[in-house]
């Protein structure tokens, strides 16, 4: 069991740079058009969501305006740098820094971010400023138990699952379940060197095909610090 370290505070509201994107604090004025276009229509985004669909560009907007006045959960727009555009949104939320515990949620991928290197970067570059910036102990990860995809996506991304919270809320009026994933410090150092493996540049083709897995880098930084 790791001892307490002392949490550097809470996150900051600041830019912070990856190679395929970068992720701003969210700014309705930047991000908002770009936003609205890259998820109108695409409601199965909220399906999950205590929020959403809108019905237009000016309410989707007012929501992200109120959004972006938060402290926690404190957003983030996912921007392509070679689009130079905003498509999605992570947060860092539940921020405890007493007990250096923090989680991400409230993300949603627009389909031109979803199932590319920008994607998993997005996690990456959280994890790394909760676990190296902030100094935290703890990094969750929740959804709701019929939400498959974010279960796997959690797995894939490392998070251990940790156990279901069964009735544990109520959204747009049916019963959530909720399953609980968590990374912990001790585990980063791995996690961290199979990500870095994976989004390296030599890890993809000229077509953007892998060339092995996170899983299987995770596999072999564990193996190879087992040997």
């Amino acid at each position: 069991m790791t001892a307490p370290q002392g949490a550097l505070g809470p996150p900051r509201r600041d830019t912070i740079q990856g190679r395929a994107i970068r992720l701003e604090p969210l700014n309705e004025e930047r991000h908002g058009a770009q936003l609205w276009a890259a998820v109108e229509g695409q409601d199965q985004l909220w399906t999950y969501m205590g929020y959403g669909p809108w019905p237009n560009e000016t309410a989707f907007r007012a929501w992200l305006a109120e959004r972006a006045k938060l402290d926690d959960p404190l957003s983030f727009a996912v921007v392509d740098q070679a689009r130079g555009e905003a498509v999605g949104v992570v947060t860092l939320m539940r921020i405890d820094v007493a007990n250096g515990c923090v989680e991400t949620g409230h993300i949603f991928f627009s389909p031109k971010l979803q199932k590319t290197p920008g994607a998993s970067e997005a996690i990456y570059l959280l994890a790394r400023t909760v676990f190296d910036d902030l100094n935290y102990r703890r990094f969750e990860w929740k959804c709701d138990s019929g939400n498959a995809a974010s279960q796997a996506a959690a797995k894939r991304f490392g998070f251990s699952h940790e156990g279901l919270f069964r009735q544990h809320m109520i959204v747009k009026g049916r019963n959530r379940d909720t399953a609980w994933f968590a990374m912990l410090d001790h585990e980063w150092p791995t996690r961290k060197a199979a990500f870095e493996r994976w989004l390296a540049p030599d890890n993809f083709d000229a077509q953007g095909k892998q060339a092995k897995s996170l899983a299987g880098h995770r596999q072999d930084v564990e193996t190879e610090l087992a040997g």
